[in-house]
């Protein structure tokens, strides 16, 4: 017969991360019920979507495995009351301190998506990383640093403000499970213009990298604005890149942007990942044929200038357009991009680049 008050000890070993008390201390773990060789309890959460929540699940079935006798755990969530939230967060700890969630968060790789040249479609590559990542079973967010054109959560049907925790923003989910954080989902419209000058950008790039509890992943996606200015400057000084990927369109006038782009992450020491052409030909729907249709492609060309490899060419496709608009991008086909998001992951350096700035 296991003994509860062994597994209500093992509880006591098992902390929540935000709050730095175990799940006992702190009311989390409810209801404990031992039947033979099974426990089953239920874990009280500061609010169902706590990205942090699958952490906590793993070190409490670790912890009540090791106890003698137990040999099954079941695990059942729900979310605290406004009285029990306010009685284990006090007024004085509902101020997070500025990047007090940062070491919360553990990230394998970031990868931004830049383009140098507004209107190639870059957001959208960094969405369907996003979504080809995750389909793969990759645990995946998206970093919206694009502050003053935002167009992240109306891809994924994401708005409403994201919910504060104890020590940070907890980002957007969105309906396959990608955590999402963009400016949009702090305004109180959609289209309400940000009409911030540099510094203020940078702040807020900041923010969603230190503030933001990510919890754990496996892909971070930047998807950065477009340019060589303050915040494609701000991510590339201030969050340990592992890798970017250029985007860039058949026109030589994106061509020409797209490698000052690279210019920019080269004396950045930045590892570029390669190159990816967007909207490079339409596929007739009658014959098959492929029309380039801003002209010949200069993927290969580009590339070679920079002595990158091409990860491929997209098409310009209208069920992409309407797939975006109607916030219904997690359920577009990628036919095309699967492989470029497998060459993208596998090829992201091992090492991360050094932050120059790692506080405000």
């Amino acid at each position: 017969m296991v003994d509860k008050a062994k597994v209500v000890e093992a509880l006591k070993d098992v902390y929540d991360p935000e709050l730095g008390k175990n799940l006992v201390e702190l009311g989390m773990a409810r209801d404990i019920v031992v039947e033979g060789s099974m426990v089953r309890f239920t874990l009280a959460l500061t609010t169902m979507g706590c990205p942090l929540r699958d952490r906590m699940t793993d070190e409490a079935r670790d912890a009540l495995l090791a106890v003698d006798g137990v040999e099954n755990v079941e695990i059942e969530y729900r979310e605290m009351t406004a009285e029990e939230k306010e009685s284990i967060m006090p007024q004085q700890q509902n101020k997070p301190q500025a990047g007090a969630a940062e070491h919360l968060n553990h990230i394998k790789k970031v990868v931004a998506v830049m383009s140098g040249k507004g209107g190639v479609g870059k957001s959208s590559v960094a969405a369907m990383l996003a979504v080809a990542l995750r389909r793969k079973g990759l645990d995946v967010g998206v970093l919206d640093a694009d502050i003053t054109g935002p167009s992240i959560p109306k891809m994924f049907g994401l708005n409403g403000t994201p919910p504060m925790g104890p020590v940070g923003i907890l980002p957007g989910m969105t309906s396959t499970g990608i955590k999402v954080m963009s400016i949009n989902l702090l305004l109180p419209r959609e289209d309400e213009a940000v009409i911030w000058r540099g510094p203020l950008i940078g702040g807020a790039i900041r923010q969603f990298w230190g503030d933001v509890v990510w919890g754990d992943l496996d892909v971070l996606v930047v998807d950065l604005p477009p340019g060589t200015s303050d915040a494609s400057l701000t991510v590339m000084q201030s969050i340990p890149l592992n890798g970017v990927v250029l985007v860039t369109s058949p026109q030589d006038l994106a061509g020409m942007v797209v490698r000052k782009a690279a210019r920019m992450a080269e004396q950045l020491k930045i590892h570029i990942v390669g190159v990816v052409e967007n909207m490079s030909y339409v596929v007739c729907p009658k014959c098959g044929e492929e029309i380039e249709v801003f002209g010949p492609s200069r993927a290969a060309e580009t590339a070679a200038r920079l002595g990158l490899p091409l990860l491929g060419r997209l098409p310009l496709h209208s069920e992409l357009a309407k797939r975006c608009d109607a916030g219904a991008i997690e359920q577009y086909g990628l036919d095309e991009f699967a492989s470029i998001a497998e060459t993208i992951v596998g090829s992201l350096s091992e090492t991360p680049s050094t932050p120059i700035f790692s506080k405000r």
